[in-house]
């Protein structure tokens, strides 16, 4: 009885209930894209990072878990490799530099990412093949550049760095393709260590007898877990820092304020969803009390009025929602590629929720007035 009511009263007053379920639309709107937004600025941050094939990344002792400020020297990646616990090891060495494009087209920044053939860091390739050796001309690029550059295997693309004071032009071969692998917002070029040694942008070139690595993934054998292998490490290898990839993606600049700030933005705009539809039932109650007098009066009992009201407002609320996420596919299939919005299922999903939840909780005061009615005062027969 109570749903039947709700639904007569939502549909004979559909436009008023039509209009209402139009601003939770533009909430929901607002919530999805600020949940995808974050995914999509998270993603461009880390996207490398947490796909790496590797549990455990070792960085220099006392540079706030830093990738481009870490320095490890490429002589104790053995002693790391024998450390009780650790499987595999692979150098990975950070730069950026730009392509430059003979077309005369915009040159375009990239994230220079220099890896061991074969070792925890090194990408899997979608086409194309691995890179099979630490020194040559032969690269791997990430998704990103592909659809972006329209750069096909076996093409030869020029990468552009700063050496001392000059610019350096360097071709290579790109013979494999990976997935999407940006690294702080920049799509990656993975070159063969040596040759990324030799390439990265550099003061001078007094120090390439010094070969250093910016990070050291880590593999570690069946049967040990990362806060064991961890503990080995750093008690076997002077001044060394070791982390699980989570915590090193969580550590890099800028992500953890930037997430926050969109986390805060959510939580406010989902307050404000709270307090709109709270408001909106409360003065929707406010006109039907005489109504809820004459129910009381007959024997309706104050359970199949709260019925009622909560009923009201899952409905508006649910078709609202529903409506909002119909909105927000059709605006993200005209969303720009280079803008960084990624609706991924899981935040999607706990979104849509959470807007379903705000409806009730919102409502809850609409409730407790609806069932505090008292029908002769609503019926103007006391005083």
């Amino acid at each position: 009885m109570a749903v039947f009511l709700a639904i007569k009263e939502v549909w004979r007053n559909r436009g008023r209930f039509f209009l209402f379920s139009l601003v939770i639309a533009l909430i929901t709107t607002l919530v999805l894209f600020i949940a995808a937004l974050s995914e999509g600025l998270a993603l461009a941050n880390k996207e490398y990072l947490e796909k790496i094939e590797a549990d455990l990344l070792v960085f220099q002792k006392n540079v706030d878990l830093s990738p481009s400020t870490s320095r490890i020297d490429l002589s104790k990646l053995n002693d790391i490799e024998r450390v009780e616990g650790v499987e595999e090891v692979g150098a990975i060495g950070f730069s950026s530099g730009k392509i430059v494009f003979s077309d005369g087209r915009e040159e375009k920044d990239v994230a220079l990412i220099g890896v061991e053939a074969g070792k925890p860091g090194a990408p899997p390739v979608d086409e194309g093949q691995a890179l099979s050796g630490n020194r040559g001309s032969e690269v791997v690029i990430d998704r990103n550049i592909a659809n972006s550059a329209g750069i096909e295997l076996d093409d030869q693309i020029t990468i552009k760095t700063i050496q001392g004071t000059k610019e350096e032009f360097y071709q290579l071969r790109v013979i494999g393709i990976t997935d999407k692998r940006q690294y702080l917002y920049q799509p990656s070029i993975f070159i063969p260590y040596r040759t990324w040694e030799q390439i990265r942008p550099q003061p001078s070139r007094m120090n390439l007898v010094d070969v250093i690595s910016n990070v050291v993934a880590v593999v570690i054998e069946d049967g040990y877990s990362e806060t064991e292998v961890a503990e080995n490490i750093v008690n076997q290898v002077k001044d060394v820092e070791v982390v699980d990839i989570k915590t090193a993606y969580e550590s890099l600049p800028g992500y953890k304020p930037q997430q926050n700030t969109l986390n805060t933005q959510r939580g406010f705009t989902l307050l404000i969803g709270i307090l709109v539809i709270g408001g909106f039932f409360q003065i929707q109650m406010l006109q039907k009390i005489p109504q809820i007098g004459v129910l009381k009066a007959i024997g309706v009992s104050n359970l199949i009025i709260a019925t009622n009201v909560v009923a009201q407002i899952v409905l508006v609320t649910t078709f609202g929602v529903f409506l909002g996420v119909i909105v927000t596919l059709i605006l993200a299939a005209g969303v720009p590629g280079n803008v960084p919005v990624v609706f991924s299922g899981d935040s999607v999903l706990f979104a849509i929720m959470t807007l379903l939840l705000i409806g009730p909780v919102g409502g809850l005061v609409s409730v407790r007035s609806a069932i505090s009615v008292e029908p002769l005062i609503a019926l103007g027969l006391s005083s």
